[in-house]
Formats: structure tokens, C-alpha cells, sequence
């Protein structure tokens, strides 16, 4: 039984005799073994075995910039195989090189993603031409996952009740506007996407609707104009589709992307409700007349639950980029990111794609992520987007838990529950099985924990929140689960067996009862929707905070909207909670995530572009920051999850309110220059053609709604910005500041005075460090200013930093 090293070009290669089965052992000298090989497929073998760990394939995005107009199509395919048959070499067919050709992007964005190993991108990194190659990795973008809108009118003031319908009448229900929607496909039998009445489809679509299982042209319409799907990455990356799990075609599986489409442009559909009734009423999107195109990037993950979530690849969110670009669509919704890398901006799809659709005026709209209540975890930070938060709307699911005592304790949840019986009460740590948890876990559910004998027939409280606490109770026969949340919101779930949640403090009650009484019973009763909570919005616990890691110096989320327990439209291929214990089927589910809140800005920006259509994609944002409110609808400053007053790392300029942001009085603008000029204050280029200034603006002047200055070094820093009249001639707006504590705020001038629409004024902003503020070193201060003409009030939150 020997080892035997074999030299190799790379390293060593340790192999065993048993293994390989060596042949012949033919002369033994100074206890050193000589092998001969006889076998001439063993060599082969082995030289494949060593070519395939050291030089191991992946697809790789290779991004050229744009495109010049000069070429066509197939010379721009062959330019792009040029790249590969340079570093594959010339012993390499054009055959093989095509083959390893995965997307080839032709319309605006220039590059290409293809299959190489780490040697050929080191090859192909340097050659002339490319702006940055980066590895498409399949699991690192993922999907961000009725009453809303009534509710985002409530915020509008008491006097303007009747503005959403108004808005939307200006606006044509957003008739003329196209909106893409990137994301995990759609179910177009959905009544949200009926296109009864709805006139032609405008004459500027240049889309069409993709053909594949399930999904024919019939599938669209009037109001489902086009329809896309992106594969070619995904099967590089991550093999062939497993067509039992979802469709080779735009048609969704997952449920997603049906429910963003539909909360971006749904009709009204009256009588929808999620499962058992909840949520009952007119569903709708935010402009019923939008035109939706779906680009479907998002695919089920090997060998994970729907539940798990889905693979959204780069290069394919590219190519659907590349393509919406051309397609002619107005605004894009993408509630979808990743955690930004130090390399964000010339590796990140979204980024670079976004980029791409800004300067064709074409809007922008991110989900922020759902990492939240952790700082630094925004996504989409990128100044061109518009990035968006989540934030709860006035309607709770009320479901309590009836105490053998006659007490009440406070719970919510969409499961629907029939009246039972007092039954016995236990805690989940007192009724586990021995040896399965420990001091950090025991209480909390988890699956294969609990006893059967000590449960059964019992309702089980636990102090886990999630959908495997309330499957384990059920598999432990517990005929009720009752799950404790550590945050002032709850996020209901439609779970497959009785199931409340309670607050913190109601946990902290059963959990006294249960001590002190010595027979603790409990029942739930069946849950219903009220509405008219007076602490909303209040910011969903999960949705992901700032400062921005890419660079501080950008305020990020920019806003928030309803993305809290979200009834839309919802694929009849899935369940409503994407398990497989879950077979029930529904037209309509109740959500959460930024992926919902998305959404509800993506239909407010298409009604914005249809009453402003000469309006740039920044002058859009703008509108939507500085109209926004920091107060709930009782006037009252909005809170986090937690209780504490939110920030603007929260919510970013704030809740938006639409019929507000149709009439801003100013606008902050930018254009393409601007936003390449920032990315030298990055010292990164993305245009070829563009060369940086010898003196380069700081990131913080970048002409934004917000302002952020991170690490202030030194007590004094000035910026300046440029406000755009869109409002009415002879207008004089005056300034009001709060200062972030421990800074002095001075604004000059203190009044701007305009003549006519469209006249610019700019004014500098000067930032004093108190001494005090030493103490605070690194971290973040939040003020604001606001200029106002006695009609419109346009606020700015500020947000300053000091490094020494």
C-alpha cells in the first residue's frame, strides 16, 4: 500500500496505489519506488484530473462600455468571440470559442459573459478596450422578498383624501408609460393583468413576447405588452433547468414576480383576499393603466425550497437590461440586489446596467434589501437609482390568545382558525426532547425538538417567529402554535396550522401565566383585518439600513414606502408559502420585503413621467425625496421596529407621498456627465470616451436631494448644490435648518428668488464641526433644511460623519 507523487506541471499530485491501480512495480532502489505506467489512458486521465482543478471554468461577465452605432449585430458577436479566440487560442475552433459564448450584449450595453478559466480572465482582463471582467455568480442576486395605497394617501394631509384618484386622472392611470419588471416571471391569467378597455399598446414598444412552456403570444396583451426570460446563465452556471420546478418560459413559478408586477401596474380587481378572507377589498397596482413588460432573471436554486429563494445570475440580468433598453420601456422596477462589494460599481449588474438605462431617461427604481435592523446593509446605493425602503401601512390581522383566566393577549396572523376549545398551554422548553437544544435554542421550535408525548393536543408557545416553528408544533401534534416576536411589527404568514404571533411583551405574559398557573390553557381566536393603527408607518424590521459601504458620502435608502404584509397578485404553480408541506393554491398573497415597497415607487414614477415627460431620472427622484414626510399619521415622527425614533439611514428622505411629488417647486437635477464625473471622485471610469477633469468634484457634491459627509476631516467643509424652478414664476423660496448635533449648518444665500420655470439657482452649504462633536467620532449626526415658498416645502435630510 504506497503513496506515489507524480510530477505535474502544477503542483504535486498525491495519488494511492489501491486507487489507481497500478500496474507493475518494476525496480525497488534505496526504498525509493520507480513506477512505470503502462497504461496510456491512466496518463490521460490524470492530465485531465489536473486541468480541471487548477483551471477550473466559471462564467465571467467581460463589460466593454457601450456601443458606438457603428457596428451590426453579427460583427458585434464576432468582435466579442474575438476576445475568447485571442486567449483560447488559435488551436481552439471558432466552433469551440462560440461555444463557450454564453450572452453577447448588442443593443446598448457592449460586453459579453462567457465560460473561462482563471487564466483566460487574467488574459483577457488586460487587453485593450475592456472596463472590468467579473465572475457571474449565480447565487449572489437574489429577489428582495389593497389597503397600501389608501393608506400612502392618509399621508398626503387631510385635506388632499382625494388625491390618489386624482393623481391617477392627471396622470391617464399612467396609459402611456411602460414599466419593465425584472424579476422571477409572472402569471398573465392573473385578473390583475386583464387588459379589458385599455387602448392599443403604444406605438413606441419595441418588445416582444417570448414563446416557451406554457406561455404562447396569446399571453399578452394590452396591459401585459412583452414578455422575456434569461436563461443562458443560469444553465452555464448552474446546469440545466430542472423543468419539474419551473418553466422555460416568462411564465412564473415562483410567485414573486407576479406580485411586483401586479403592485406596480394591477387593475382593479374587487373582492381579492389572501387566503381565509384576509386583506379583502380592491386590489390594485399603483397606475392601473401602465403597461407591464417581464423580464424574467430569476430561477429556482438547486436543491433548495422556493422558500429558500431564487438565482438571479448576472450576466443574465445584463442581457435583460440590454434588451429593456431597446425594448423602450419608461421606468424599470427591480426588487433584487446583492451586498455591495469595494468593486460595486464595475462589477455589480445592477449598477452597470442601471447606469445604462439613465442615460437613455429611463427610471430607475431598487429594492434596499432586507438585511435589516443590522447597519451598513443597504444595497442598490448606486446615485442613479432610486432606492427604496420598507415601511408598514395602518392594517393589522388581529388574532388573540384567549387565557384560561379570562386575559387577553395581543397576536396577529392570516392563517385561518376556526373557534376551538381552552386546551392546555405549555412552553416549547419545558415539552423538548432531551439533548436537542441548548441554552441559546431551547423555547425556540426548531424542527425535530419536541416531544410528541409532552405535546400532543397541546397549543405550544415558542419564542421563534418563523414557518418551521409552527410546522415543528404540528409534526409534534400541538393543535395551536403561538410564536413570539422580538420587534413592534409583525409579519404575517399564512402557516399551515393554527398559528398566532405575539409581541415581546405578550411572550413575557404567557410566559408568567404559564409559570404561575398551575392547569395554563389557552385558545386562539380566529384572526380578522382592521384598520386605522395610528403609529404607521412604522420601518419594517427587516428592511436594510445605511450608511452606504460603497461610499458613505451617498445618503442611501433615498425613501420609503409600503412594503409591510402586501396583498397582490400570486402564481397558481405555487403555494403562499413556497414549501412543499404546502399545497394550497391562491389567486392573490400577502407579502413582505423591499421587494414590495419597490414597486409602489415604480408606479408612482410612471404616473410622474406621464404628467412630466420631459422630467431627467433624477428630477423624478427629487420630486419623491423632498416631498416626503418623517412623520406618521398622527403626525408623529415615524419609528423603527425596535421603538426608537427612525433616522435617515431608515428611511432616507422619508415615507413618499405621490400627489405631493406631482408639484415639488425645486428639483435637484443630474445628468450622465454628472454621474460620470462622481464615478471619478471613485477613480473609476466606465466610459471610454469620458475623461476625467485634473480637479474632480468630491463625491458629497454630486448634485443629490440628501447630503451626506462621511469622515469630515477638519472642522469646516462647504458643498454646493443647484435647485431647477418647476414651479410657478416669481417665486421666492427662504431657508429653515436644523443642524445634526453637534454641527453648526450655514446655508448662503438664505433666500432664492426665481422668475420664471426652469431658472437655476445654486447655494452653498457649510459645515462646522463643534468641539463637542470629537467625542463622536465616526458617528453619524442627522439634521435637515428645507426651502419654502409659503406653498411647497422641498426638504433635504443631511447626515455628517467625522473622522478626526
Amino acid at each position: 500500500y504506497y503513496h506515489i507523487t507524480i510530477k505535474t506541471l502544477g503542483d504535486p499530485l498525491i495519488l494511492d496505489t489501491k486507487q489507481i491501480n497500478i500496474i507493475q512495480v518494476i525496480q525497488m532502489k534505496n526504498h525509493h519506488i520507480i513506477v512505470f505506467l503502462f497504461s496510456f489512458f491512466l496518463i490521460m486521465s490524470l492530465r485531465g484530473f489536473v486541468s480541471c482543478t487548477d483551471q477550473e471554468t466559471k462564467v465571467y461577465v467581460v463589460y466593454l462600455g457601450e456601443h458606438n452605432g457603428e457596428k451590426t449585430l453579427e460583427e458585434i458577436e464576432d468582435h466579442h468571440c474575438s476576445f475568447l479566440q485571442s486567449v483560447k487560442g488559435t488551436t481552439t475552433s471558432k466552433e469551440d470559442v462560440r461555444a463557450s459564448l454564453v450572452h453577447s450584449y448588442k443593443n446598448v450595453i457592449n460586453g459579453f459573459s462567457a465560460v473561462l478559466t482563471p487564466q483566460e480572465v487574467d488574459m483577457i482582463s488586460g487587453m485593450e478596450g475592456v472596463v472590468s471582467v467579473f465572475h457571474s455568480d449565480p447565487y449572489e442576486i437574489r429577489p428582495h422578498t389593497t389597503r397600501s395605497w389608501d393608506f400612502v394617501s392618509l399621508l398626503e394631509g387631510t385635506s388632499l383624501l382625494n388625491s390618489r384618484e386624482e393623481l391617477l386622472q392627471n396622470a391617464s392611470y399612467g396609459k402611456d408609460i411602460i414599466v419593465g419588471v425584472m424579476d422571477s416571471g409572472v402569471w398573465p391569467e392573473s385578473s390583475s393583468f386583464n387588459d379589458e378597455g385599455m387602448e392599443p399598446v403604444p406605438k413606441s414598444w419595441n418588445g416582444i413576447c417570448q414563446e416557451g412552456v406554457a406561455f404562447n403570444a396569446s399571453h399578452c396583451n394590452r396591459k401585459l405588452i412583452g414578455a422575456r426570460y434569461y436563461l443562458k446563465g443560469y444553465e452555464a452556471a448552474a446546469g440545466p433547468l430542472n423543468e419539474t420546478r419551473d418553466f422555460r418560459s416568462p411564465r412564473d413559478v415562483y410567485g414573486h414576480g407576479t406580485h411586483t408586477a401586479g403592485t406596480v401596474g394591477g387593475r382593479r380587481v374587487a373582492n381579492a383576499s389572501a387566503i381565509g378572507g384576509f386583506a379583502k377589498g380592491t386590489a390594485t397596482g399603483g397606475a392601473p393603466n401602465v403597461r407591464l413588460a417581464i423580464y424574467k432573471v430569476c430561477w429556482p436554486v438547486p436543491d433548495r425550497s422556493l422558500a429558500e429563494g431564487n438565482a438571479c445570475t448576472t450576466d443574465d440580468i445584463l442581457a435583460a437590461f440590454d434588451d429593456a433598453i431597446a425594448d423602450g420601456v419608461h421606468v424599470l422596477s427591480i426588487s433584487l440586489g446583492s451586498r455591495p462589494k469595494s468593486t460595486y460599481y464595475t462589477e455589480d449588474a445592477i449598477a452597470i446596467g442601471s447606469l445604462h438605462a439613465v442615460k437613455k431617461n429611463i427610471v430607475v427604481a431598487c429594492s434596499a434589501g432586507n438585511d435589516g435592523p443590522t447597519p451598513s446593509t443597504v444595497e442598490n446605493v448606486a446615485p442613479w437609482v432610486i432606492t427604496v425602503g420598507a415601511s408598514s401601512i395602518d392594517r393589522v390581522f388581529s388574532s388573540p390568545i384567549m387565557l384560561g383566566n379570562g386575559m387577553i393577549v395581543e397576536g396577529q396572523t392570516v392563517t385561518p382558525i376556526k373557534r376551538r376549545r381552552l386546551h392546555p398551554l405549555v412552553y416549547a422548553g419545558d415539552v423538548e426532547i432531551r439533548g436537542t437544544t441548548a441554552s441559546n435554542t431551547t423555547g425556540a421550535c426548531l424542527p425535530g425538538t419536541l416531544s410528541r408525548n409532552l405535546v400532543r393536543g397541546k397549543v405550544v408557545l415558542c419564542r421563534n417567529s418563523d414557518i418551521q416553528a409552527s410546522l415543528e408544533v404540528k409534526r409534534a401534534g400541538g393543535v395551536a402554535a403561538i410564536l413570539g416576536n422580538q420587534f413592534n411589527q409583525i409579519q404575517v404568514i399564512p402557516f399551515l396550522n393554527p398559528t398566532t404571533v405575539t409581541f415581546l411583551d405578550g411572550l413575557n405574559t404567557l410566559l408568567t401565566y404559564i409559570l404561575t398557573e398551575k392547569h395554563p390553557t389557552a385558545t386562539l381566536v380566529p384572526g380578522n383585518t382592521k384598520i386605522g393603527t395610528n403609529s404607521a408607518p412604522v420601518m419594517a424590521p427587516f428592511s436594510s439600513k445605511g450608511p452606504n459601504v460603497v461610499d458613505p458620502n451617498i445618503l442611501k435608502p433615498d425613501i420609503t414606502a409600503p412594503g409591510f404584509n402586501i396583498l397582490a397578485a400570486w402564481s397558481e404553480a405555487s403555494s403562499p408559502l413556497n414549501i412543499p408541506e404546502d399545497h394550497r393554491v391562491v389567486k392573490y398573497n400577502i407579502e413582505s420585503g423591499t421587494s414590495m415597497s419597490c414597486p409602489h415607487v415604480s408606479a408612482i414614477i410612471a404616473l410622474l413621467k406621464s404628467i412630466h415627460p420631459d422630467w431627467s431620472s433624477a428630477a423624478v427622484r427629487s420630486a419623491l425625496m423632498t416631498t416626503s414626510t418623517i412623520n406618521n399619521v398622527v403626525g408623529r415622527p415615524i419609528r423603527n421596529a425596535t421603538g426608537d425614533d427612525a433616522n435617515p439611514f431608515e428611511y432616507g428622505s422619508g415615507h413618499f407621498r405621490p400627489s405631493r411629488a406631482v408639484d415639488p417647486g425645486l428639483i435637484y437635477d443630474a445628468t450622465y456627465t454628472d454621474y460620470l464625473l462622481y464615478l471619478c471622485s471613485q477613480n473609476i471610469s466606465l466610459n471610454s470616451l469620458f475623461s476625467c477633469p485634473e480637479k474632480v468634484p468630491t463625491a458629497s457634491n454630486l448634485n443629490y436631494p440628501s447630503l451626506a459627509i462621511a469622515n469630515m476631516r477638519g472642522s469646516i467643509r462647504t458643498v454646493t448644490r443647484v435647485v431647477t424652478n418647476v414651479g410657478k414664476d416669481n417665486s421666492t423660496y427662504v431657508l429653515a435648518v436644523r443642524s445634526p448635533p453637534g454641527y453648526a449648518v450655514d446655508i448662503v444665500p438664505k433666500s432664492l428668488c426665481f422668475s420664471k420655470f426652469g431658472e437655476k439657482h445654486s447655494f452653498n452649504i457649510t459645515i462646522i464641526r463643534a468641539q463637542s462633536s470629537v467625542e463622536r467620532r465616526n458617528e453619524f449626526s442627522f439634521g435637515w433644511y428645507t426651502w419654502s415658498d409659503g406653498v411647497h416645502v422641498v426638504r433635504s435630510p443631511i447626515a455628517v460623519s467625522s473622522s478626526a
